[in-house]
């Protein structure tokens, strides 16, 4: 049975060094640290990797975010990937629980986190399922 979650979280991005890119490149490397607040008390650390374009408003990425906290009073771990591109100033993103990445009492866990970005607020509703 799929359960929804939602909450707000506050995110900190941070360039880091992308060994081996040659000056101008367009393809950059970024620190995730999240607090999320909600049906999902928990904190994250995780990286992206991007890649701009010369056309204005296209641009791809890729994360991997690590999730500690409690979910709807279940205590644990598990791991988000990220896939996201603006075609054009089109979003497409997908967020994915990583399969059998949960621990504790997050064990089993799947689902799609949908992040949503309104009036200069991050919130999400995350659909989810647990054995």
């Amino acid at each position: 049975m799929s359960e929804i979650a939602t909450g707000e979280f506050v995110v900190k991005l941070l360039p880091l060094a992308f060994e081996g890119q040659a000056d101008g490149s367009k393809i950059g490397r970024m620190s995730i640290d999240k607090t999320i607040s909600g049906d999902l008390v928990a904190t994250t650390k995780g990286q992206m990797l991007s890649a701009m374009t010369e056309v204005k408003g296209s641009a791809g990425y890729v994360a991997i975010e690590s999730v500690d906290g409690t979910l709807k009073g279940k205590k644990g771990t598990f791991v988000l990937q990220h896939s996201g591109t603006m075609n054009q100033g089109s979003p497409s993103l997908s967020v994915t629980v990583v399969p059998d990445s949960g621990t504790g009492e997050l064990v089993g866990l799947a689902g799609q986190f949908n992040i949503i970005i309104a009036a200069g607020k991050h919130s999400y509703e995350f659909k989810y399922t647990l054995p």
